[in-house]
């Protein structure tokens, strides 16, 4: 069994600073394989913000790989989001923004799906889609961890990410069979298979720590990988108690070839 952990929308610079140790402490007892911080490591891009999110990340005992958020660019300085967006992000968390992950027979690819240019929007683009496809191990799970979601439901009123159905289409016939995300603070698994199941199963991170109140609930999830099954436990924080509930566990299997929730 190999053990993911997806953290998301940690948001250092406004982000629920008594859940901090908590969290930690989860995340490091989980004893994970690998994990994955898909985006908003910061609240506005800033340095001591990105200071903070260095430190936090430093104390996980476990493997790990991330990816930039929008959130994780400059916003109010124009200039420096358009021509050196990444600056603070590369010196403080790592230079790689595509980052791979490797451990059994699980292969995570990162993909940064910030757009500058739109800022809030992400944008998903062909050489991208065509460098991960490059990438698919046929002896592997493959995954593919980005910010942005490539589906939402209708109610979500956000802009979806810029050439994301196309980029969905292409790899779930490539043969991708998860797409991990975050972005929307919401969590959601398994929205999109459709009654027959589907191949490529995504799940949609909450936020880990984020203080808007807005959001209700902190939370992080961990995926066991089991043969063709998959149980995911959420451990989540409501913003009205002090601290993590009792775990939920959800099933998924695709031992027809089509993930199905179990």
């Amino acid at each position: 069994m190999t053990r993911i952990l997806l953290l998301s929308d940690l948001h250092f610079g406004f982000e629920r600073t008594a859940l901090i140790e908590p969290l930690l402490d989860r995340v490091n007892a989980a004893r994970a394989d690998l994990v994955v911080v898909s985006g908003d490591l910061t609240h506005r891009g800033r340095s001591a913000q990105f200071a903070a999110a260095a430190a936090f990340l430093r104390r996980i005992e476990a493997p790990l790989i991330a990816v930039p958020g929008n959130h994780d660019i400059p916003l109010f300085k124009l200039t420096s989001r358009l021509m050196r967006p990444y600056r603070r992000y590369r010196r403080a968390i790592a230079e790689q923004l595509e980052p791979v992950g490797h451990v059994g027979n699980i292969r995570v690819q990162g993909v940064n799906s910030v757009d500058p240019m739109a800022w809030q929007r992400g944008v998903i683009t062909p050489a991208q889609v065509a460098r991960v496809i490059s990438g698919l191990d046929p002896a592997c799970i493959n995954i593919v961890a980005l910010h942005h979601p490539m589906q939402q439901r209708p109610e979500v009123d956000k802009a979806l990410m810029e050439n994301a159905p196309e980029a969905l289409d292409a790899l779930r016939t490539a043969g991708v069979d998860l797409v991990l995300s975050g972005h929307l603070h919401i969590w959601s698994i398994g929205a999109f298979l459709g009654p027959d199941g589907g191949p490529t199963l995504q799940i949609q991170a909450g936020t880990a720590l984020c203080a808007r109140p807005g959001d209700i609930q902190n939370e992080f999830a961990i995926l066991d990988f089991d043969g063709p099954d998959l149980i995911v436990t959420r451990h989540i924080a409501p913003m009205s108690e002090p601290g993590f509930g009792p775990p939920v566990t959800l099933r998924f299997t695709r031992r027809t070839g089509l993930w199905h929730p179990a």
